[in-house]
């Protein structure tokens, strides 16, 4: 009986094993995927105030939700040498209460609408964020604008406000990304606000409620203001919300950003932490801005050599070699200017052979141009991450304020999809060549001097250039 029991149990079991071993094949040959479609910029109204104010509406999804963004042109960049993170400080306050309501105020009714309210402070904007329920979009705006237009900056609430972004200095100054961070850029841009990164003590506590006016008043003013709405909601009633809560605020100056100068600084600064188990590496130079040509290229090439997870150094020193977790490059960009950089926390016995292996991955790149099917996966990759950041409201405000921070035409966005596809391995080694030159690169590293310094001077011996 039990011969037969398992007879029967192999009878029904073979064509079922069978079944799995062909859905576990078709599992580990999965068909290719396709390539992302190019983006088509949505359809917007835009529309100016007579004060200077610019207004954009886009239609987006069928959520019955809209994202609200005020977005201002100033931040750290008009900063004077004195007065790093005072407009940090100036976002701050404006959370805390406008003319008509206090700061709780503010946050029960833009809860009551379905959404809070955020205010962020960066080197080129500041901006004001809400996303609320389609019904209360107007009401929304009305309140943003008198938080904007209205501030208080209330005196009882300046010391608190001051000695958290203390509290926020003494934690990033213990940092090591943090710390090469501010030598690295302060070496790039020698005399601009960009290469200011962190203020010192006495810099905040001699802010007070006399500076935060006068960066207010001179920055903040319609002319540098654009208000975007995307999702669904009344247009009509929206356009008229933007007309009649800002068509009485003062005009203001024009946008300023000052222009930056980057400086080549091929040389080397250690920063000595005693007894660190890590050393921090991060090394860079200038290339080139989102304004020049070769810009999206050259985006593709860092995505290739250290920019995504499968990029070239972290797989060398990541995965081949075990000597970091994290490694990273990017394209940070400014305002006509970008510095590239590669970063990685690596352990401190091997922080000269890390070195050495991010040089010869670039010199790699330089000499040898990828193949077409290493390059293609980079390709879809970016196409396919750039079309999911465009797929929601907050996503297409983000891609239409940074064309109208960096001067950019449309064309860089509903391009961008075609231009990824173009470039081609030979114009990744000749942006390598052109661009990302080891012999040309300021190098910061942060870890136990001690151990590393020997390490490194064997590395600055084989490399010739730092």
């Amino acid at each position: 009986m039990k011969t037969l029991l398992k007879y029967i149990f192999y009878i029904y079991l073979i064509p079922i094993w069978g079944i799995a071993q062909e859905i576990e094949t078709e599992k580990e040959t999965p068909p290719p995927g396709g390539e992302p479609k190019g983006f088509t910029l949505p359809e917007k109204d835009v529309f100016n105030l007579e004060n200077g104010m610019k207004g954009v509406m886009v239609q987006w999804g069928s959520i019955p939700k809209a994202t609200i963004q005020i977005v201002i042109k100033t931040g750290n960049i008009n900063e004077g040498a004195d007065e790093v993170w005072l407009a940090d400080l100036v976002g701050d306050l404006m959370q805390e209460g406008s003319t008509n309501r206090s700061a709780n105020e503010i946050a029960d009714q833009i809860a009551s609408m379905g959404g809070d309210l955020s205010i962020g402070v960066g080197n080129h904007s500041t901006t004001l964020t809400a996303s609320v329920l389609y019904e209360f979009v107007p009401d929304a705006i009305e309140l943003m604008g008198d938080v904007l237009m209205n501030p208080t900056f209330p005196e009882e609430e300046l010391n608190r406000l001051i000695n958290d972004r203390k509290r926020q200095l003494s934690v990033s100054k213990t940092q090591p990304q943090s710390q090469a961070m501010d030598k690295f850029y302060a070496s790039i841009y020698p005399d601009h606000p960009y290469g200011r990164i962190f203020p010192t003590d006495e810099m905040l506590d001699s802010y007070d409620l006399e500076k935060i006016r006068a960066f207010y008043d001179e920055n903040f003013g319609a002319k540098r203001t654009t208000v975007y709405v995307a999702g669904k909601f009344d247009a009509k009633s929206v356009k008229s919300a933007i007309q009649s809560n800002f068509g009485e605020w003062k005009a203001g100056s024009e946008a300023n950003y000052p222009l930056a100068e980057p400086q080549l600084s091929d040389n080397i600064q250690m920063i000595d932490r005693p007894d660190a188990p890590q050393s921090t590496i991060m090394i860079g130079l200038p290339v080139a801005d989102p304004s020049n040509p070769d810009y999206q290229a050259l985006d593709i090439t860092n995505s290739l050599l250290g920019g995504s997870f499968g990029s070239r150094i972290t797989s060398n020193i990541r995965e081949d070699k075990g000597y970091t977790y994290s490694p990273y490059s990017t394209i940070s960009d400014r305002y006509k200017s970008a510095v590239w950089f590669e970063m990685a926390d690596v352990t401190t016995d091997v922080t000269g052979p890390a070195l050495r292996e991010i040089t010869k991955e670039i010199y790699k790149l330089q000499d040898e141009p990828p193949s077409e099917e290493e390059l293609n996966g980079i390709k879809n990759y970016e196409a396919g991450i750039y079309v999911l950041q465009n797929s929601t409201p907050g996503g297409i405000i983000g891609q239409l304020s940074y064309l109208d921070i960096y001067d950019l035409p449309e064309s860089f966005l509903t391009e961008k999809v075609k231009n990824i596809y173009a470039v081609t391995p030979e114009q990744v080694s000749e942006l390598v060549k052109k661009y990302i030159r080891p012999e040309d690169m300021k190098l910061v590293i942060v870890g136990d001097k001690k151990k590393i310094e020997q390490q490194i001077n064997d590395y600055e011996k084989e490399f010739g250039g730092n």
